[in-house]
């Protein structure tokens, strides 16, 4: 491991962030940052490191009546010139700031600092987030380890503006494929465009009034889009095939089956193949572990309940029947973009709801940039 990834754990949250961000760690490059975490964490005697590929877990053994599972990824989409960080006016720029190096940097603060947590506390950091659903690193450990993930509650770390969402609606994509007759462009009317054919399935979606469906006091928006348009073959020739790929986000009241349906029922008469589906998470906000977390966090922060309207690995953790929310420093309108960026104050916020959760502590006993 070189020199330059040395992360240190006892360094105050935001410069932890920055030495997180500028170990690149774009999704299938993650060993260098993966190495580095779990050296730091293998530093610290209270807690148990574990490793599966590129992801790391650290946990401890206190014997508390509750544990709880802290998690983040560890990947980012590609760099885009905003590496290394910049720090001005007090807003911290660069790719990882907001998706999401800054929550990982508050679960690794934590995870080194809190030697004796009113709960046990399982810390996960794991690869592969931001590709396809088949590589998750979480997804993998939940395949070889359950064990390892097993908790009463779950934190993921993803940006939420510094607010609670619970949950996070489902995501469906779909091909609605058109077949039509080839023939030159010369003479076309030997021939059938399937592009002009898709017009009908574009108007359906122009037409198309999402939902907005209540779950558990949270209020999910639906929608349903197409996303891809794809046909032909050359500039002279009347294309025979056409898809357009549609993309249904749908409330965590729905799983993915009745998700399946209501498109089909949408493109009725049409060919409709299903490529891609997850679930979506119910909040979990009435789970007496998520009621703590809740109590603790908002008075930190002010504010209510949000849902999620992206998805998120809060499913994969409902899947394993471990309710979960998502709590993190950043704007999520700003993930994945070149000018990725997140207020110092933001971090610091989180990271004082989370340690006052964690110990018990109350608010005012814990004054923001705490170490």
């Amino acid at each position: 491991m070189a020199a330059d990834d040395l992360i240190d754990l006892s360094a105050d949250v935001v410069t932890l962030t920055r030495q997180l961000c500028d170990v690149p760690s774009v999704s299938g490059d993650e060993t260098r940052l993966a190495d580095a975490v779990e050296a730091a964490l293998r530093e610290h005697p209270h807690l148990e490191v574990l490793r599966d590929g590129d992801a790391v877990v650290a946990r401890t053994h206190l014997g508390r009546a509750r544990r709880v599972v802290v998690a983040g990824h560890l990947d980012t989409v590609p760099v885009a010139g905003n590496l290394p960080t910049r720090l001005e006016d007090d807003v911290l720029w660069g790719r990882g700031t907001v998706d999401m190096k800054g929550g990982v940097a508050v679960a690794l603060h934590l995870a080194a600092a809190l030697t004796e947590p009113v709960h046990d506390v399982t810390w996960v950091f794991y690869d592969h987030e931001e590709v396809a659903a088949d590589l998750s690193g979480l997804g993998r450990v939940a395949a070889h380890h359950p064990d390892w993930l097993e908790a009463d509650f779950a934190v993921l770390g993803e940006p939420s503006d510094g607010g609670l969402e619970g949950g996070c609606n489902g995501t469906l994509r779909a091909e609605v494929r058109l077949t039509g007759v080839a023939a030159h462009s010369a003479r076309a009317w030997v021939g059938v465009n399937a592009v002009h054919a898709a017009g009908e399935v574009l108007r359906r979606l122009e037409a198309y009034e999402p939902a907005t469906v209540e779950v558990e006091g949270l209020a999910y928006r639906e929608g349903l889009n197409a996303v891809l348009v794809s046909g032909g073959v050359a500039t002279n020739v009347i294309p025979d095939s056409c898809v357009v790929t549609v993309n249904y986000r749908f409330a965590p009241s729905r799983d993915v089956a009745e998700a399946v349906a209501h498109v089909r029922d949408v493109f009725d008469g049409y060919d409709v193949v299903v490529t891609d589906s997850a679930p979506g998470a119910r909040p979990g906000l009435d789970a007496p572990a998520a009621q703590e977390f809740a109590a603790a966090v908002l008075a930190v922060t002010g504010g209510r309940p949000a849902p999620k309207y992206g998805w998120t690995d809060v499913a994969r953790f409902s899947a394993l029947g471990v309710p979960a929310v998502n709590f993190g420093p950043g704007d999520p309108l700003l993930a994945h973009k070149d000018d990725e960026r997140v207020p110092v104050a933001q971090i610091e916020l989180c990271h004082r709801a989370l340690r006052a959760w964690l110990t018990g502590a109350q608010p005012e006993d814990l004054p923001l940039g705490i170490a």
